[in-house]
């Protein structure tokens, strides 16, 4: 005897319904007490999602940085996956119409499984996503020491050393163009960005092996051609090991690092570098970034430009707009650098990052190198939840305010001073949080040239 439609309509019905709110099938067939246990494990289920996407996002943020919490994600994934899949298989069960045909039978399999793949599928892909982010953090981060409860304690600022890389066909190894040092007070996320100019000359070293052989500052191989600028310091350590003893494969970061130390004055506790393809690659993952250009910039090869205005950009126009020289020059290019770091911060909301998450996973594991070790990740992603709601203001050390072929040190190190400072009169910082930078030997006695004006640090708003 057939079975009606109906029937097999009203036990769909109820597999989706106990699909969606577990047990329901379990107690409608007379299974009270399995389906009373699958009510109650749905209903911790679902309020620990929704505690952890509210009242302690913060916390789940912060485990989203730890690799051993991923792997229990990955786990915790599949077998909710597992789980539910099985709640839908068994409640269909004991609901099913007896003596279906094929034809029922087929249509029954197909509508369960279409459940099934519909709820395993974001399990899936949780999985993947904690997999791919796990993998990143193994790959960039090293695994670093425990941290105490609070590491900002005891350290008023954090300063991290940025550096965008071009490793450009025509030359080898790559010159450290875009160089920043982004200071943080870590007590309101304030944050100062100091932005030194590429073609610095004789930057006087550290000291050691790399003072040792530029006692006046470096000069590079003294080709009058090229004086030894700043953009040169990493690739010099990365062809000269000896120059920086005792470094394993991140000499050339250990001198650029320790150099751009010297000269501002301040003490480094990180840095980051980016190759400028892994820049071009995460700027299309999430699908551009908005930036207004103030005058054309000419684009490409082929008479191409970027016209002025506000526009989007794609990857490879946001590197032409950051790296431009034409029409203008080094320090022009520098501002612009400053406001499409900004711009890509801002606009890198969690849709567009999650629609490109894998690219971006790929372009950091390739491009990006730090020291910033595990350990510190959680107190770094606190700490940035301060740094978007903060004050961000930007100084760079160009012309007129510093002469880059005679550069004085000094100053440089005196502008530092003047940009830390308490910003308002009820500034709770005390100048014991603020110590003046350590100074660094001049190259020669001469007088130094002073700027013509005095320098400024300017908020980011108002430069872009």
């Amino acid at each position: 005897m057939r079975t009606d439609w109906r029937n097999l309509g009203q036990a769909l019905a109820l597999t989706l319904a106990s699909a969606m709110v577990w047990g329901l099938a379990h107690l409608v067939a007379g299974r009270t007490r399995t389906g009373l246990a699958l009510a109650g494990a749905y209903t911790v289920l679902l309020g620990a999602v929704f505690a952890a996407a509210t009242a302690f996002r913060p916390a789940l943020l912060e485990l989203a940085v730890r690799p051993n919490w991923l792997t229990g994600l990955i786990l915790a994934a599949l077998a909710i996956g597992f789980c539910w899949s099985a709640v839908i298989v068994s409640s269909y069960r004991l609901v099913r119409p007896l003596n279906l045909d094929k034809v029922e039978r087929g249509i029954a399999t197909g509508v369960v499984s279409l459940l099934c793949v519909l709820v395993v599928a974001p399990m899936a892909y949780a999985g993947r996503l904690a997999y791919v982010s796990r993998d990143v953090l193994l790959t960039v981060f090293n695994g670093g020491v425990p941290l105490r409860p609070d590491p900002w304690a005891r350290k008023p600022r954090l300063n991290v050393l940025l550096v965008g890389a071009d490793a450009a066909r025509n030359r080898p190894g790559a010159r450290t163009d875009s160089v920043t040092v982004a200071s943080v007070d870590t007590r309101t996320g304030d944050t100062v960005l100091f932005g030194l100019p590429r073609n610095l000359e004789h930057v006087p070293m550290p000291p050691g092996p790399a003072r040792n052989a530029f006692p006046w500052g470096f000069s590079g191989d003294g080709d009058e051609a090229t004086p030894g600028l700043l953009n040169e310091v990493y690739q010099w350590a990365e062809d000269h090991p000896s120059i920086v003893p005792g470094a394993h494969g991140d000499r050339g970061m250990r001198l650029l690092r320790d150099t751009v130390s010297g000269i501002l004055g301040l003490h480094i506790d990180y840095y980051a570098m980016l190759d400028m393809k892994g820049f071009t690659q995460i700027v299309n993952a999430i699908g551009g970034v908005t930036v207004t250009i103030r005058q054309d910039i000419p684009y490409g090869l082929e008479g191409g430009v970027l016209e002025a205005g506000r526009r989007r950009l794609d990857g490879q126009q946001a590197l032409w707009f950051g790296r431009s020289r034409t029409d203008s020059d080094d320090y022009v290019r520098m501002g612009r650098q400053k406001c499409l770091l900004n711009a890509v911060a801002k606009q890198a909301d969690p849709v567009a990052v999650l629609r490109g998450f894998e690219r971006i996973a790929d372009a950091t594991k390739r491009y990006v190198t730090t020291d910033v070790p595990q350990s510190m990740l959680p107190a770094l992603l606190k700490l940035s939840e301060k740094i978007k709601k903060a004050h961000i203001r930007s100084l760079q050390f160009v012309p007129p305010l510093v002469n880059t072929a005679d550069p004085d040190w000094g100053l440089i190190q005196r502008e530092v001073g003047k940009a830390l400072r308490p910003q308002h009169p009820r500034a709770r910082h005390s100048r014991a949080e603020h110590p003046r930078p350590r100074q660094v030997p001049q190259r020669s006695p001469r007088p130094a040239k002073g700027p013509s004006s005095p320098g400024t640090a300017q908020s980011l708003d108002s430069i872009c």
